[in-house]
């Protein structure tokens, strides 16, 4: 069963992106979900022609839990736990050390229940002995298992995935979620590690930040929607596809930083990044770093590996570029550039 869900949501996830060609830098695309409103096309850099800076000048250096990571951009949670997951793994980590970019695995519960998976995430530390990597858990985790799960990989740094509503949807999905928040505290005492918590795709509100801080989390990705659709994937697996009113459920990634910002936790970005515009704007925002899965995931299984290190080469170069015209050395300059939202997002930064 485990198998064939995780090959399943491989082919579902790279459908998804297949079928809705990334839009154009700065316009956006009516058929893409990240162009609804509230999604990165609601943020705009108001263009100021004597604002730009030499190129020599930018400096793409971020630190994200007390870490100093050579770019502001890194490869979220996708897979692992079959024989073709693994191998996925072994490429995005070749593909994360040959740019210098951060990594999470997916979710490593499959080899909390068989071992005999481990080796199907165990690649990524061995192809980058040297990188940031993190392993990724959900909240039913004991903090045994979480200990474990960080062994195995020697990782820096622990994901906790919330994921409510795909568990609702999935068939074979959890029901009980009234004991996660006590389940997140336990394992982050335990743990010698960091820990951070992210949303699948459905959007981290401020509320949900909040308490996180006070549970001692150290980190929080929002991952909000527009890219990935879990409760899309886990309804195209339902016999009758009866959940299917439940697409493009929750907050979108802009929306989900400005509602949670100044909670108490460091954000990270991720959930419907299409472009190094999109990895601009949620920098303005002030996420610490932004991620990627569905986009990454795609370029490596219809393109191949070369193809994924050209494509976050090119981001990397591009965002350094878009650094340069807005004037911003550092990442974190972002934050002062002028940005224009458009109405729903105007009225969530006013409601703050």
């Amino acid at each position: 069963m485990t198998e064939n869900r995780k090959d399943a949501h491989v082919r579902l996830a790279v459908a998804q992106h297949v079928e809705v060609p990334a839009p154009r830098l700065g316009r956006g695309g009516g058929a893409s979900p990240a162009a609804r409103p509230g999604g990165f096309d609601d943020v705009r850099f108001v263009h100021h022609a004597l604002a730009g800076i030499d190129r020599e000048q930018v400096d793409l250096r971020t630190t994200v839990l007390g870490r100093a990571w050579t770019t502001p951009l890194y490869i979220n949670a996708m897979t692992g736990g079959t024989a073709e997951t693994g191998r996925i793994n072994r490429s995005l980590a070749i593909a994360a050390r040959e740019t210098g970019l951060a990594i999470a695995t997916g979710s490593m519960s499959p080899y909390l229940k068989d071992e005999s998976t481990a080796g199907t995430f165990s690649p990524v530390r061995d192809e980058y002995p040297d990188g940031f990597v993190m392993a990724n858990l959900n909240a039913n985790a004991t903090p045994e298992q979480a200990r474990r799960a960080v062994g195995l990989i020697e990782a820096d740094a622990l994901q906790i995935h919330l994921n409510p509503v795909q568990e609702i949807v999935m068939p074979e999905g959890d029901r009980s979620f009234g004991h996660w928040a006590g389940s997140i505290e336990a394992i982050v005492k335990a743990l010698d590690v960091p820990v951070i918590v992210k949303e699948v795709g459905f959007g981290l509100s401020g509320r949900t930040v909040a308490l996180l801080a006070e549970l001692g989390v150290a980190a929080a990705d929002v991952a909000g929607s527009g890219g990935t659709d879990f409760a899309r994937i886990e309804n195209g697996r339902r016999e009758h596809g009866d959940y299917a009113y439940l697409e493009g459920w929750g907050l979108s990634t802009p929306a989900a930083l400005l509602d949670a910002r100044d909670q108490g936790l460091p954000l990270l970005a991720s959930g419907g990044v299409r472009h190094p515009l999109d990895v601009a704007r949620a920098l303005a925002l002030g996420a610490r770093a932004v991620g990627a899965s569905g986009p990454f995931l795609t370029t490596l299984v219809t393109d191949g590996l070369d193809a994924l290190v050209a494509r976050i080469t090119t981001w990397i170069d591009q965002l350094t570029a878009l650094m340069t015209i807005l004037g911003a050395r550092r990442t974190g300059d972002l934050t002062a550039c002028d940005i224009q939202l458009g109405d729903s997002l105007s009225r969530a930064a006013g409601s703050r």
